[in-house]
């Protein structure tokens, strides 16, 4: 028997021994697995369908570690996937939107796709224009990971592993990731990460899912109202790319410190809407990296929907969907045109490996890299 089809079938036997001696507290709290296609004959893929009993349901698939849809309940209790993905691995492999993916070793831009770290100048691909963006060709957001179903007393959960060579894409060290996914009853998508390395490199992990909180493919996110725990980002230029600079939100189009629609200021006559052709940059967030801290607030109106997003990290990068232009056909047949769908990523900033004055990105033999980000809806 090959090695995969081994591995699936401890998979079957582990869901069915959850199933046998759940508890009274864990009644509608479900892990399930089927198959949603393959790489290659010896290289399956496997979708994840995790369930809280109180109405949400994530799915998630090994490739790329993407959530391929995120059913959660507005105020009436009507159930709607507020996640924009595909209904076919095929078209997984072809995107290149990021829809729903792990996103490393270096979550947003790197200037010139160039670094240095301990004397030694790194060279990574330059496949954002000028710039390195999501850890390349070949980020996390492509490769197979290996999973393992888990559950807890109050959540399922998917584990996910995955070892990135030394050389990879041109990052330094053999790095070992682990990202975990929980889908808790009180309505969290909890997902924690975990690396380590054997020599000195960067990391910045993230996830990249597109949300639309009225539901995937029913229209533009510029009625739903935000709100950001932060009141200064980090200006770009042309190209994306941080100025270094820390700038106060006061008085701009970048202030949501109070609820907006995120459509108010969208067209304001500023030149970092102009650089990003709408929101595609990162906020500093007020909160003491550490412990879980509010970042983000969401608010859908018509369904009554509210997503919060807690996050060990220091920083959000909020992404209005400005590059969605009705080429991705998505699930059920449904057109993405421009911006119907938004991110917030929380990460460490763009450019942090050339940018001194902002939060290190550096991780080394001996310590682990750890973080927590948070989607809770109400």
């Amino acid at each position: 028997m090959k090695k995969p089809v081994l591995h699936n079938l401890w998979i079957m036997i582990f869901l069915l021994f959850l199933s046998l001696h759940c508890t009274k507290e864990d009644i509608g709290m479900k892990i399930d697995v089927r198959t949603f296609g393959s790489l290659q004959p010896n290289q399956p893929v496997n979708l994840y369908i995790l369930e809280n009993g109180k109405g949400m349901k994530a799915e998630i698939i090994n490739y790329g570690g993407i959530v391929t849809s995120l059913y959660v309940p507005d105020r009436n209790g009507h159930v709607a996937d507020v996640v924009l993905g595909y209904d076919d691995l095929d078209d997984y492999i072809k995107d290149s939107s990021y829809f729903g993916a792990i996103i490393g070793r270096y979550g947003n831009r790197i200037a010139r796709g160039r670094f240095s770290l301990d004397g030694v100048d790194y060279q990574l691909a330059t496949n954002n224009g000028p710039n390195h963006l999501h850890g390349g060709g070949k980020g996390f957001h492509k490769v197979l990971w290996m999973a393992e179903p888990l559950r807890a007393t109050d959540a399922v959960g998917l584990e996910l592993t995955y070892v990135s060579e030394d050389g990879e894409e041109g990052y330094p060290g053999r790095l070992k990731a682990i990202v975990t996914y929980w889908l808790t009853r009180d309505n969290e998508l909890k997902i924690d990460y975990w690396a380590q390395t054997d020599k000195p490199t960067i990391v910045n992990l993230t996830q990249h899912s597109y949300f639309n909180l009225a539901g995937h493919g029913t229209g533009d996110i510029l009625g739903h109202e935000l709100k950001l725990n932060a009141d200064r980002f980090t200006p770009v230029d042309e190209t994306l790319i941080p100025t270094g600079e820390l700038r106060s939100v006061k008085d701009t189009p970048m202030d949501f410190t109070r609820l907006t629609a995120i459509g108010a200021r969208i067209n304001a006559d500023d030149m970092q809407l102009a650089y990003g052709l709408g929101y595609d940059h990162n906020w500093a967030l007020n909160h003491e990296p550490g412990e879980p801290g509010l970042a983000a607030r969401v608010h859908e109106p018509g369904s009554g929907r509210v997503m919060e997003v807690y996050t060990t990290e220091p920083g959000i990068q909020f992404y209005s969907g400005n590059f969605l232009d009705g080429s991705n056909v998505g699930k059920e047949g449904k057109v993405y045109n421009h911006r119907y769908g938004f991110c917030l990523e929380a990460q460490h900033f763009p450019d942090s490996p050339n940018q001194p004055e902002f939060p290190s990105v550096v991780l080394r033999p001996g310590e682990t890299y750890q973080q927590r980000t948070i989607y809770r809806f109400l």
